[in-house]
């Protein structure tokens, strides 16, 4: 038998927890303090709309649907009987509707079978108290009279449900005036339909003139009987999750944190196990606007698995600073491992939330490192819009994007707390639906949204940019260069080495040019021409557009050529891919028709598609574009990217098909927007067995590509169809350092991929190896290399100018190096920037085999 006796929000703020013969007293809230994020056990919805303040848990916004969700106790077996009162008050005595109520929400349940559906998106049962006067619990209501002369009041509500009864009772006290209100009985057709969380409510729907405007508040809650359950392990805070990465020997980990109160803790520890004993290495403060805690330990004893805990005081309704804990593992660096594993994501819409089939999915694959490419959030997420702001205070939105970025890490934090994890943020995290940084500038706010976005720059005030990128980025080795952009915007452009994998992270919106200004004949709109006139092909590439931008091509640079520290392979991850990997109807003008479009049974393909031109894709500018592919092949890069919503496999080429290297782009966690790839023409040198759509082509820009495998959308049949009929999942890329082959995988999120008969989508895994990442179109050869005293040295080709071709660590102890032309060409072998590095100069190309032979001993 359980009971339970929690009295939270107020001066005695405390539940009693019996079960059986045992008893104990534990506090919930504290009563001292102001601060918005109400404590662990509760979900507030919005964050920004609530605060305990001065003993009330207060909602500061009249809207709809206000609430706040218990996540630890919940009604599981209402056949026992339960008993809940508290007390409120109106604080808006103006918005006087029927429409607008205080009172509490049983049995919501969300769309998806896991409290954190329930407790932001749950439906129940609404009992509670109008400002008409109106008593209701369901649809049946009673009036109370003379109403008015109570409205300013402290009402005291009680619910019951007597055991084995379906009867719930509900009574109404003034409890200023000592005067009952009212009672009404309510039959429950089916007792199931309070199973469910709990939440007290503000809804205010009907509000004529400001709604930031404080509404109702509560105090004194409390629920008992057996057929209230408690999960105290579902408590969310108050270090709410980690992130960290490991390069070269540093530690840096980054502790997100809710908006504490002044009370609370001002700062973190960092603890790992010394015996049996924790031992503190490390202190952070807390910074006050992304709410993180950043964390850098160099010299790092990466040869082990290292237990470690954050270690936070906050202020409990004890009144007193008290240790809470968050744990995890800093893994054991894979150096001796053959096959590195990551996991990649991208587009985290909603639907789905919280994910458990594709985190269980992951937990499997059990990948040495996380990546996600961008959209972790979205504007609509968790419902209550988006906060968006040109100028002026911006509390709100901070905590607007906060309440978004905590729905992330709530998914995800079982998996990075013990594992490496890369975010980089991309249009939707700063609240965009699309973005061209244009280094940094303030977007034109004198024209519509969608205007000021294509014309290039960021829409929200500097400050709240930085505040995101430390929240996603904070963890990441530091910036190759730290210089700021524009408006002092702060970069993170950088590198990591891992387990002999060294991968480069750029941020490939972030200097990118504005299309409208820049083509004002084509007259784009949100990324899409409208002129159709207009050849984007010859006229689009204007000298003046910018991709990665002069600095991030320089990294690259100055990147390929580094493979110290045993590096094995090298691979780029970014925000999206080198190419426009879509196709739309012909008479298309925009994506605008993608929600309008059939999704199609599986194999059927549509009659007249042909491959777009979004200028939000990094097809354009084709310059920059092939500035990037030039990097990337000089290290035998691999490109690992999201944004598209469409899972693709493709390989670049910049003058000929096969010249450049192989790009993944993974497929949406949640696909709020299915592109496709179905090009009515057949590709060039499309071979009998490939799918349809395969082959090498030109994108909408004229770019060369050659497609291996897509994932397509099509009917599955599978409920909800609007998540699994439009290819959603994640990718999967092993990197095996013995061999050099590299596999991307490209993963359903609904396949159990436990079982042994699960499969991948269509056309995968695609297996290529690090050597198909460059050349592969080359006829010209110099003479091959023979190495001994070293095995897998560094190989570099450079021209008779000293510009660097590629570089690379062989597999083995030989090679065959080749080139694009006749010419003159230096080859320096062995271990850079150490005493066994070899130059040969004046070596010389010839078309086809070269017979020649450079013999080393190292």
């Amino acid at each position: 038998m359980k009971k339970l006796l929690f009295p939270i929000f107020v001066f005695s703020l405390f539940f009693l927890i019996s079960c059986e013969n045992e008893s104990n007293e534990k506090k919930l809230f504290s009563t001292e303090t102001e601060r918005i994020w109400i404590g662990p056990d509760v979900w507030a919805n919005p964050l920004q709309d609530w605060k305990l303040d001065n003993g009330k848990l207060v909602c500061l916004y009249s809207g709809k649907n206000r609430n706040v969700n218990f996540l630890t106790y919940r009604i599981e077996n209402p056949a026992k009987g339960f008993e809940i009162s508290f007390e409120c008050g109106f604080m808006n005595t103006k918005a006087i509707s029927d429409k607008n109520f205080i009172g509490i929400r049983l049995g919501a349940i969300g769309p998806f079978n896991d409290y954190r559906s329930d407790a932001i998106y749950g439906k129940g049962l609404n009992i509670g108290l109008t400002t008409t006067g109106k008593l209701f619990a369901g649809t049946d209501t009673i009036q109370i009279e003379n109403f008015q002369k109570n409205f300013s009041s402290k009402f005291d509500f009680e619910i019951i449900l007597k055991e084995n009864l379906k009867e719930l009772v509900v009574t109404l006290e003034d409890e200023d005036k000592d005067d009952d209100l009212g009672e009404m009985h309510f039959i429950i057709d089916g007792l199931e339909k309070l199973e469910g969380s709990i939440a007290l409510v503000s809804s205010f729907a009907d509000v004529k003139g400001e709604r930031l405007t404080r509404s109702v508040w509560f105090e004194d809650v409390e629920i008992e009987g057996d057929a209230i359950a408690y999960y105290p392990e579902r408590a969310y805070g108050p270090v709410l999750f980690v992130q960290y990465t490991l390069s070269k020997g540093t530690l840096k980990l980054l502790a997100q944190m809710p908006p504490v109160g002044e009370k609370d803790g001002k700062s973190a520890d960092l603890q790992i196990k010394d015996g049996d004993q924790w031992k503190t290495i490390n202190m952070a403060t807390i910074d006050t606007l992304s709410r993180t805690a950043l964390f850098k330990i160099e010299d790092w004893k990466a040869g082990e698995d290292t237990p470690y805990r954050l270690a936070y005081k906050y202020f409990t309704s004890d009144n007193e600073l008290r240790d809470s804990y968050f744990e995890g593992i800093i893994r054991k660096e894979p150096t001796d491992k053959d096959e590195v594993v990551m996991a990649a994501f991208t587009g985290n819409s909603d639907l789905g939330f919280p994910n458990n089939d594709l985190v269980r999915n992951v937990t499997y694959h059990n990948p040495d490192l996380l990546f996600f490419s961008g959209d972790q959030i979205y504007e609509h997420i968790g419902g209550y819009g988006v906060l968006r702001l040109r100028k002026g205070n911006i509390g709100r939105p901070v905590l607007d994007y906060l309440r978004k970025w905590y729905m992330f890490g709530w998914v995800y934090r079982d998996l990075m707390r013990d594992r490496p994890s890369i975010s980089i943020p991309d249009d939707h995290d700063v609240f965009q639906s699309n973005l061209w940084g244009a280094g940094g500038i303030e977007a034109i706010h004198d024209t519509d949204y969608t205007s000021q976005q294509t014309c290039g720059g960021y829409t929200m005030p500097p400050e709240w940019i930085n505040m995101v990128q430390r929240t996603q980025t904070g963890n990441l080795p530091d910036p190759f260069d730290t210089t700021p952009i524009a408006q002092n915007i702060s970069v993170y452009y950088t590198s990591l080495d891992y387990g002999g994998i060294s991968f480069a992270i750029l941020e490939d919106r972030k200097f990118k040019s504005g299309p409208q200004l820049l083509l004002p004949e084509a007259q784009i709109w949100n990324g899409w021409p409208q002129n159709p006139e207009f050849d984007v092909i010859s006229k689009s590439d204007v000298s003046e557009a910018v991709l990665l931008g002069d600095r991030q091509l320089d990294f690259l640079e100055e990147w390929a050529a580094d493979w110290s520290g045993e590096v094995q392979i090298k691979a780029v991850l970014s925000q999206t891919i080198f190419a426009n990997v879509a196709t739309l109807p012909s008479d298309a003008m925009s994506d605008a028709v993608v929600p309008k479009l059939r999704i199609l049974p599986k194999g059927e393909y549509p009659p007249n598609d042909k491959p777009v031109t979004d200028f939000d894709s990094n097809g354009w500018p084709m310059t920059g574009r092939n500035k990037a592919v030039d990097k990337l092949r000089k290290a035998y890069a691999v490109h690992i990217a999201g944004d598209q919503h469409l899972g693709s496999a493709i390989q670049y080429g910049e003058n000929y098909w096969h010249d450049g290297g192989y790009a993944f782009c993974v497929p949406s966690v949640s696909n709020i927007w299915p592109r496709r790839w179905y090009p009515s023409e057949e590709g060039k040198n499309y071979k009998q067995g490939m799918p349809k759509y395969a082959g090498d082509y030109r994108d909408g820009f004229g770019n060369l590509i050659s497609v291996y495998a897509v994932s397509n959308p099509y009917f599955t049949g599978e409920k909800p169809a609007r998540l699994y009929d439009r290819a959603v999942g994640y990718g999967i890329i092993r990197f095996n350092k013995k061999t050099r082959d590299i596999i991307f995988e490209c993963w359903p999120r609904q396949v159990d991929v436990s079982r042994k008969d699960a499969m991948q989508y269509d056309g995968w895994p695609i297996t290529i190896n690090q050597f198909d990442n460059n050349n592969q179109s080359a006829e010209f050869y110099l003479p091959s290399i023979k190495v001994t005293g070293m095995d897998n040295p560094v190989i570099r080709v450079s021209d008779k100018k000293g510009v660097i071709l590629y570089t690379v660590r062989i597999k083995g102890n030989e090679f065959q190096p080749k080139v694009y032309n006749i010419g003159s060409f230096t080859i320096s072998i062995g271990e850079p920037e150490t005493e066994k590095w070899k130059t040969f100069e004046n070596n010389f190309s010839k078309k086809g085999m070269n017979g020649g032979v450079i013999k080393v001993d190292l």
